[in-house]
């Protein structure tokens, strides 16, 4: 069980220094947060785009330009088709979104010929930690990629994020499938498309995992919820992942939990060639932090 990002940050140490390309990293928060990266001796970077601008913005960091692998790029579009070109070459170990937006680089990322496809579906996980809110990290998926998923494509993400997890160290993971009732409903998709998880979870579909759903997020992570509801189960109280029905509702409890609850969060898109780093472009350079050593520990 992780309990914080400092936990995240020595499996990540164990990995050994990792190659992250990163394309149009134009903005000083990007820097910063690839600085911390860098003295916690995670990744050694490789920025592509306007040459002049990453330097000056180097220049207010403690490192130099020795420290960097800089190539020009015209445009982020560019730049971006660059860092994935390194990646299928074998020249990166890791992606890092710059400054594009979020729907050109998944199209890049997605793109057939030259984009980092494998056969799998491509999710986003959210890493949580709430400090004094909850006593372990949170996994939440899908709340960057998938719009609407279908029963079909939930079971796909279950297994995106269950195998990360494994690779992290949990042995029985603990999945919440959210909903706002626990009951089944038949206006409410969500509801029957957890209780069939769930009843796959019970034939062991997923292998040693513990699944329980439909859930609100009050029984996911209160024990005292259930006391009162009179709802029990190895999940309740002490979910680690957090299955959502869309990503509408992942993005706005992720966001809820970073402005209201002060959570750190790393955000990786799973399913691909290899870990993409997915960043909001207002993150923190802690967030940034955070989703690089995320990246890192699971790859």
């Amino acid at each position: 069980m992780l309990k914080s990002f400092k936990d995240v940050i020595e499996i990540a140490k164990e990995k050994g220094t990792k190659r992250l390309a990163v394309g149009a990293p134009h903005a000083l928060p990007m820097i910063q947060g690839l600085e911390l990266a860098m003295k916690e001796g995670l990744i050694r970077p490789i920025l592509i785009g306007d040459t002049k601008k990453i330097k000056e913005l180097i220049e207010q960091t403690n490192f130099s330009e020795k420290d960097f692998d800089i190539l020009e790029a015209k445009d982020e579009y560019e730049a971006t088709f660059k860092a994935v070109e390194l990646v299928r070459e074998g020249k990166a170990d890791l992606i890092l979104k710059g400054k594009i937006g979020t729907p050109d680089f998944l199209r890049i990322i997605l793109h057939k010929e030259k984009g980092l496809r494998t056969g799998r579906i491509l999710s986003h996980i959210a890493l949580h930690e709430v400090p004094g809110k909850y006593h372990k990290l949170i996994f939440l998926t899908d709340a960057g990629m998938n719009i609407r998923p279908d029963l079909e494509m939930k079971i796909k993400i279950l297994e995106n994020c269950l195998e990360v997890t494994r690779k992290l160290g949990y042995d029985r993971p603990k999945v919440a499938i959210l909903a706002s009732i626990e009951t089944i409903h038949p206006d409410m998709p969500e509801t029957l498309d957890a209780a069939a998880i769930s009843k796959l979870a019970d034939r062991r579909y997923f292998g040693n995992v513990a699944v329980d759903g439909p859930l609100g997020f009050d029984l996911a992570v209160s024990k005292e919820s259930g006391e009162i509801k009179g709802v029990t189960g190895e999940v309740i109280g002490d979910a680690d992942i957090m299955l959502v029905p869309d990503v509408a509702t992942g993005n706005i409890m992720s966001k809820t939990m970073i402005y209201f609850a002060d959570a750190l969060v790393g955000g990786v898109v799973v399913g691909a060639k290899v870990p993409v780093v997915l960043l909001s472009r207002s993150d923190t350079p802690q967030m940034k932090l955070a989703s690089i050593s995320f990246a890192i520990a699971m790859s």
